[in-house]
């Protein structure tokens, strides 16, 4: 069985650093891709960034485009995302997901297990 343990959240100022953290455990082949995603208060779910665990390719959306960065440690286990030149409007509980099939989803109804959520709070 998958499990995915995130940590790493808290509170930024605008224009500063973050780096989230997931751990994941279980059988390998359940995890093709990961991803991050985040739900900004009273707003939908929305993709963040993902990787191809093996072929170790990348996925972002627009919004996080040059200022974030997804990657992941083979040996260890764990996805990053490195969160640079945060803005307010990236506040929101970031979720990390996995995938047992090939390709990176931005929906997340095509992900198979989540984490439980970090808070990420960016003041401006």
């Amino acid at each position: 069985q998958v499990q995915l343990v995130e940590s790493g959240g808290g509170l930024a100022q605008t224009g500063g650093s973050l780096r989230l953290s997931c751990t994941a455990s279980g059988p390998k082949y359940s995890m093709s891709v990961m991803a991050w995603f985040r739900q900004p208060p009273g707003k939908e779910r929305e993709f963040v960034a993902g990787i191809r665990w093996r072929e170790n390719t990348t996925q972002y959306a627009d919004s996080v485009k040059g200022r974030f960065t997804v990657y992941r440690d083979n040996i260890k286990g764990t996805l990053y995302l490195q969160m640079n030149f945060l803005k307010p409007e990236d506040t929101a509980v970031y979720y990390c997901a996995v995938r047992s099939a090939i390709g990176i989803h931005t929906i997340p109804v095509m992900y198979d297990h989540w984490g439980q959520g970090t808070q990420v709070t960016v003041s401006s």
